[in-house]
């Protein structure tokens, strides 16, 4: 249980990025009020987290209904999350965790930026919802394995709502240094665990013998 409860949470914080999160947010929302970044906070995780639990919840079904089998998944899973590990080592922005510039334009526009870009892409990305449906399909029905990939889950989303609620102390804190610190080791172990979803995949698969 604890090793399952460390891989989930090691994943989500590489994927979700609190974070990175709660720096973009503070940028984003630098001319809002404090009332208004509360407000969006709280509606922008309440919307990525429910999309991220559906997805959780759900995902592998829908995922079967076009054929697509959990050693595939396990194997492309694998290869997106070790995408996003190498640009996190190297301290590489990714579209699977992050904004791209396209769409950080089209939010400085915006007044509210809880649905978009605070609840998705930022926080329900396809790097997390890959990741959400990928822990909950290896634990293989298991209830409470899939209960602490939840839990860490909704967890891991809570943490990004409060750095969000301290944005300004967080990037205080830490600086740009910081961060890149602990997103370097974050993303080594983030490597690994991917690594192994391939091997998990192509061992299951039967591809060979």
């Amino acid at each position: 249980m604890l090793e399952t409860a460390l891989i989930a949470f090691t994943t989500f914080f590489a994927t979700i990025g609190p974070l990175d999160i709660a720096a973009l947010f503070a940028a984003l929302t630098a001319n809002a009020t404090p009332r208004e970044r509360r407000q969006m906070a709280v509606k922008g995780t309440l919307i990525g987290g429910g999309i991220l639990l559906f997805f959780a919840l759900f995902g592998k079904a829908v995922l079967t209904s076009f054929g697509i089998t959990l050693p595939a998944l396990q194997a492309s899973g694998g290869i997106l999350l070790l995408l996003i590990a190498i640009d996190m080592v190297f301290a590489r922005t990714s579209g699977s965790t992050t904004t791209t510039d396209e769409e950080n334009v089209e939010a400085q526009g915006k007044t509210d930026v809880s649905v978009f870009p605070l609840a998705t892409p930022l926080i329900a990305g396809p790097g997390a919802i890959g990741a959400a449906i990928l822990l909950v399909a290896e634990a293989k029905g298991d209830t409470i394995e899939t209960s602490i990939v939840i839990g860490v889950l909704l967890g891991m989303v809570l943490l990004t709502l409060i750095l969000m609620l301290l944005a300004s102390q967080v990037q205080k804190l830490l600086g740009v240094t910081g961060l890149h610190v602990i997103s370097r080791v974050v993303g080594v172990l983030l490597a690994a665990l991917a690594v192994q979803f391939i091997f998990n995949g192509i061992r299951d698969s039967g591809l060979l013998g």
